[in-house]
């Protein structure tokens, strides 16, 4: 590692915990100022009002908000993020069973969106204008405009309903009880879907930004000198006019990343996936504060971390960009 990038990194970080600070603030008052009380979670429903001044009185939602944030902070500085009021359990234990699904989800359209994006638009640059250009244009445009939750019913009504080919919802099948190799075929098998449909929400505007990346690079003095040394097309598009158009792509996949995330929100209500983002329909529902704290925690982290890896990778993208 390089002693700019180290300082660069050194320095990004630092940045982390006012950006931190400022964004659990904002949360904690939104969440208390939601309407819903979570003593009746905690309490019951056949509780007297000494019984409920009680137990607000244990947990400490009787305390301004201000204390009460305090509070939180200080416990979070000392590694302690509370119980979840709903599971009863540490927060980042309820957390951390719900990441690997959701990392599944979201990293298997992640991937499948990038890469095949990347290929309809280099398709749809070096024929641009022809049908070609117009048939997938559209068809990611069509993708790009549907809402999450309505795609996402669409292909349940299609290929789950209909014609029964996926299961409507769920990991795994819990009735076949699968071990081994027959469990990961399963887990696909459930996947396919909510993965289909995060894919073809995010597809169109990396197969749009590589398309308008290409052209641009197309019309560049270096991509005419290329063609004027006798390097064949192929070599042109890939070594010269591809690398330099994956500079906006990086960039703004790196930016969807929180976007990709509120859309796994809605797929995995509709399919009843096991991720982060049914875990915090719940929470929300539950008005389980110390539960949404940590996801929206966990969920900015990541978001900060995604755009400085972006920073990073745009660097080795482009040598003229320097660590500042």
């Amino acid at each position: 590692m390089s002693p700019s990038l180290t300082r660069y990194m050194f320095r990004r970080l630092a940045q982390v915990l006012p950006i931190l600070l400022g964004i659990l603030a904002v949360n904690f008052v939104l969440i208390h100022l939601a309407p819903g009380d979570p003593i009746y979670l905690l309490a019951g429903d056949s509780g007297d009002a000494a019984y409920y001044a009680a137990m607000r009185a244990k947990y400490g939602l009787d305390q301004p908000i201000v204390n009460q944030f305090v509070l939180y902070l200080w416990n979070a500085a000392q590694g302690q993020f509370g119980y979840s009021f709903a599971y009863t359990r540490p927060v980042f234990e309820v957390i951390g069973a719900r990441v690997p699904p959701t990392l599944l989800l979201m990293g298997s359209s992640l991937v499948l969106s990038i890469s095949i994006g990347l290929w309809l638009g280099a398709v749809a640059a070096r024929r641009a204008n022809s049908s070609v250009d117009h048939v997938i244009s559209v068809g990611t445009l069509i993708g790009y405009g549907m809402p999450a939750f309505w795609l996402a019913q669409l292909l349940v009504l299609v290929f789950a309903v209909r014609l029964g080919w996926f299961p409507i919802q769920g990991m795994v099948d819990l009735r076949a009880a699968y071990q081994g190799a027959p469990l990961v075929l399963d887990i696909l098998h459930h996947l396919f879907l909510p993965m289909l449909t995060l894919t073809l929400l995010h597809l169109a505007l990396v197969t749009r930004l590589t398309r308008t990346g290409i052209r641009q690079e197309q019309g560049e003095d270096y991509v005419r000198t290329a063609r004027a040394k006798g390097l064949a097309e192929n070599q042109v598009q890939q070594r010269h006019a591809f690398r330099n158009a994956l500079l906006p792509v990086v960039t703004t996949v790196g930016l969807q990343i929180g976007m990709l995330f509120m859309g796994a929100v809605l797929v995995e209500i509709i399919f009843a996936w096991p991720g982060l983002g049914r875990l915090l329909y719940d929470a929300t529902l539950n008005r389980d504060y110390p539960l949404l704290m940590g996801i929206f925690l966990s969920v900015s982290l990541c978001v900060i971390f995604a755009n400085l890896v972006t920073d990073v990778i745009y660097t080795f993208l482009d040598p003229r960009v320097k660590f500042t």
